[in-house]
């Protein structure tokens, strides 16, 4: 299947390269890419040659998170509009989160929302430093709630509740301390990085590998339907608050927000 806004590379080993690949919208997330990231999530799952997936973007960003345009539409739809946009986002997290393959993470730029879900649902991380990250749902009079669940899992609650709502920007180190990346090195040392974490997994059964993975999802707090429809629900009643509508406003007109004293 061909695909816009990701791609997807094999090599003869069974590793498969998912690429985000919007480098000039800073691979921002829209609702195709979530649609394509959904459909590339299951195609993977259901290739018994693939035996790894790599997770990374095209050009200087990972993933920037939510789409200026894409937001537009959020801004502009209905509350039932809101929640389905949300749930599909939601559901495309719990996909990836879910891949019967274990999932590198190779973060060589940026992250910021919904880029720190997407760096939340693989099973190893690996940074480049000298890149940033933050929740900076929160400037914007909005709220980090479909990627929390996947993020919470990942980070723990107390190192969750030290980025989670202050829109902070941090760097790859304190991503490795909090949590988040499993790994920060040099841009020129990060592809040996993700090929360290590759190996190991050439060598196992992949049917024992994938059962391995689906019992810890058994063994934790179980991401469901309920939990999605939960996070979905306190996304759209915060899309409706003033802060929201004052916030994305100034977002757009590129002025400050009303609360914004720094």
């Amino acid at each position: 299947m061909s695909f816009e806004t990701i791609l997807i590379d094999r090599d003869p080993r069974g590793v498969a390269t998912l690429t985000l690949n919007r480098p000039g919208k800073h691979n921002a997330l829209n609702a195709r890419m979530i649609a394509e990231l959904t459909t590339a999530a299951s195609e993977l799952a259901g290739d018994a040659a693939i035996r790894a997936v790599v997770l990374t973007g095209a050009g200087k960003s990972f993933c920037a998170g939510g789409d200026l345009a894409w937001m537009r539409d959020q801004q502009s739809a209905s509350r039932a509009g809101r929640i389905a946009e949300a749930t599909r986002l939601a559901l495309m997290l719990k996909a990836l989160n879910e891949l019967p393959k274990p999932l590198i993470g190779r973060v060589q730029g940026q992250a910021f929302g919904g880029g720190l879900g997407l760096m939340s649902v693989c099973d190893v991380t690996i940074a480049v430093t000298g890149v940033r990250f933050g929740f900076t749902e929160t400037r914007l009079g909005l709220i980090p709630a479909t990627i929390s669940p996947y993020v919470v899992a990942r980070m723990g609650l107390a190192h969750a509740r030290e980025v989670f709502a202050s829109a902070r920007l941090f760097d790859a180190h304190e991503a490795v301390r909090l949590g988040l990346a499993s790994r920060a090195v040099a841009l020129g040392d990060l592809d040996a990085a993700v090929e360290a974490e590759i190996a190991p997994y050439l060598g196992v059964a992949p049917g024992a590998a994938a059962a391995s993975k689906a019992l810890l999802f058994r063994l934790a707090r179980p991401i469901d339907d309920a939990t999605i429809a939960m996070t979905a629900t306190a996304l759209a009643d915060q899309w409706e608050t003033e802060e929201a509508a004052q916030g994305i406003a100034a977002f757009f007109d590129k002025r400050p927000a009303p609360w914004a004293k720094g």
